[in-house]
């Protein structure tokens, strides 16, 4: 390992061990997009997970998977077990739509404010710099191909911002010949803005298969009125116009229903509808029912790296197919776990969740940046600043903390250097550094030190890399919730439960809260913990307008009971009490 690398620390003791490099074929095909900081990606290594929850039975040896974490580091952890194994992907990843995206919090049984814009809590952001989106996308979708088994689709779900650059990335990574449709998801209900350009009333989903053989079941939709259709029958691969002994065409004008082509109308979710769970972006069940029920079959594997609010994956069950999701936004996850314990029927497999990598100091990436900067107590720079700030003679540099910090992502800051000062600061004292750098990362390729150093040349500076996932002894990044649970006449009973942070963003919006229980979105309680593993036997997850229980029947075998208390911002707090 040269100088200035080092492997990335994988967190607690019991994921620290043998880390093993999976190596792929170079991608191959043509045409290929070229950007600013481009780079192959062949080879990635493993990320050790950790099993945290586990919800239901096995069906037939299987259970359902959920992941918490950066997707490049989920899935170079699935390929030691998942490797050619998905039968088909759906994702919806960001657009690069320069937004970032919030939605609004509500207590249980009422508005956080009757200003629902007021209280609006972020969930990511999607803000790139330059070309980093591309590189962004084309190593996951690199990665992607490696799971997906010979006869696989994938679903891209973009708009039109980015859908010629993903479509010339993915040609580049699948090969053109395995293109087959671009659909146009239609929603006619969407309110127009008025503005000087036409409304943008569609999106595109682009369609490949991994080899010449994939799964194809025509979706039927019914027809306005019945009108004679020309039969056809494919002969010899060729499709041909069916006619009788005399040459005249045949027509059935039985039918009722018809082939759906490659334009969907299907309308966005109504604001009020119930389907609608304030999560932003979040895409229509019957969308994903035509995308799952056409490129798989019931007991195949669908798999979603931008999980999002778990459409796909409560959509793939209710279909009868396995699913594994993953997404790095914690509200994501307890979202998605929330839908699959109220859908969850007799018959259905159950699922687990996954942590790969210790994310769990940011509850919103979002709110990151301005999180490291008190907890570092980095002096803070001008917004228009190429640093974030400078601390103890360095200049600090916060890399983006919702996925592992990249060479790709130092080529904005190279580009800022101004060239003019670091000359005369050479001049003046060559042997010393032109400039102190910090960069402060949340997980980073092992070079990350020397390639900028390599990049700056001919000057020399010195870099000092803060990796938080390694380096976070020292730092508190969020005030821990607190409750109080008894023992009382057989049950257990929660008195009280403090969220801190929910408490805190309440009190700056003058909210006076009645009780603890408008603030909980979920209780889950494991009756007899094996200090590992959480398996509720309890799982109390209310409607959009209910309250949790809060005391609960203890049963006789009882030994140590571990409660999970999740409030209304996707935070948990999580402790023992013997029963």
């Amino acid at each position: 390992m040269s100088d200035g690398q080092e492997k990335l620390d994988l967190g607690s003791e019991q994921q620290k061990g043998r880390v093993e490099e999976y190596k792929f074929e170079p991608i191959k095909g043509y045409p290929m997009l070229n950007w600013r900081g481009k780079r192959p990606f062949t080879s990635t290594q493993f990320y050790p997970a950790q099993l945290k929850e586990v919800h239901g039975p096995e069906l037939d040896g299987w259970r359902n998977k959920i992941f918490w974490g950066d997707n490049l580091q989920v899935m170079s952890h699935l390929l030691k077990d998942f490797r050619g194994k998905v039968d088909l992907v759906y994702i919806d990843p960001p657009f690069d739509s320069k937004a970032n995206y919030g939605r609004n919090i509500k207590v249980r049984g009422r508005q956080a404010s009757g200003d629902q814009s007021s209280f609006e809590e972020k969930q990511y952001g999607d803000i790139w710099n330059n070309d980093e989106y591309l590189q962004f996308m084309y190593e996951r979708l690199c990665l992607c191909k490696e799971l997906m088994s010979k006869d696989a689709t994938i679903a891209l779900h973009c708009d039109a911002k980015r859908n010629h650059h993903l479509k010339c990335i993915l040609d580049e990574i699948f090969g053109s010949k395995y293109f087959k449709n671009e659909i146009i998801w239609f929603y006619e209900n969407k309110l127009g803005t008025g503005g000087e350009t036409f409304d943008s009333l569609h999106d595109t989903i682009l369609l490949y298969t991994k080899s010449k053989s994939w799964t194809h079941n025509k979706i039927k939709a019914p027809v306005k009125k019945k009108k004679k259709q020309p039969v056809t029958k494919k002969i010899d691969g060729e499709r041909v116009w069916l006619r009788d002994d005399a040459g005249n065409l045949l027509y059935d004008d039985s039918s009722e229903e018809r082939s759906v082509g490659d334009v969907w109308n299907i309308p966005i979710i109504n604001p009020v509808a119930d389907e609608r769970l304030g999560y932003p972006t979040q895409k229509p069940e019957q969308l994903l029912t035509q995308v799952i029920s056409n490129a798989s079959n019931p007991g195949d594997l669908v798999f979603d790296f931008f999980m999002g609010s778990g459409t796909t994956l409560v959509t793939a069950g209710k279909l009868g197919r396995r699913y594994i999701g993953a997404d790095i936004n914690l509200g994501a996850i307890h979202l998605t776990n929330s839908r699959l314990l109220n859908e969850q029927t007799i018959g259905h497999a159950g699922f687990e969740t996954w942590t790969v990598n210790n994310y769990d100091l940011f509850r919103n990436p979002v709110e990151a940046k301005q999180l490291l900067v008190e907890a570092l107590e980095v002096q803070p720079l001008g917004e228009s600043a190429l640093f974030d700030g400078e601390k103890d003679g360095r200049m600090v540099k916060i890399m983006p903390v919702n996925r592992i910090a990249s060479k790709a992502d130092l080529s904005d800051l190279v580009a800022g250097f101004d060239q003019k000062v670091f000359q005369r600061r050479q001049d003046e004292n060559p042997r010393q550094p032109v400039e102190k750098i910090l960069l402060v990362c949340m997980g980073h390729e092992p070079d990350l030190k020397a390639e900028l150093e390599l990049q700056a040349k001919p000057f020399k500076i010195d870099v000092e890399v803060v990796d938080i996932l390694r380096d976070k002894s020292q730092l508190e990044f969020k005030r821990d919730a607190e409750a109080k649970l008894t023992i009382r006449d057989g049950e257990l009973v929660i008195e009280n439960f403090y969220p801190m942070n929910l408490l805190q963003k309440l009190s700056l919006q003058q909210e006076q809260v009645g009780e603890w229980r408008e603030l909980v979105d979920s209780i889950m309680v494991d009756w007899n913990f094996d200090g590992a593993v959480l398996q509720p036997a309890v799982v109390d997850v209310p409607g959009k307008d209910d309250l949790v229980v809060g005391s609960y029947k203890v049963p006789a075998d009882a030994g140590t009971i571990r409660v999970k208390i999740t409030d209304v911002l996707s935070e948990s707090w999580e402790g023992n009490i013997d029963g």
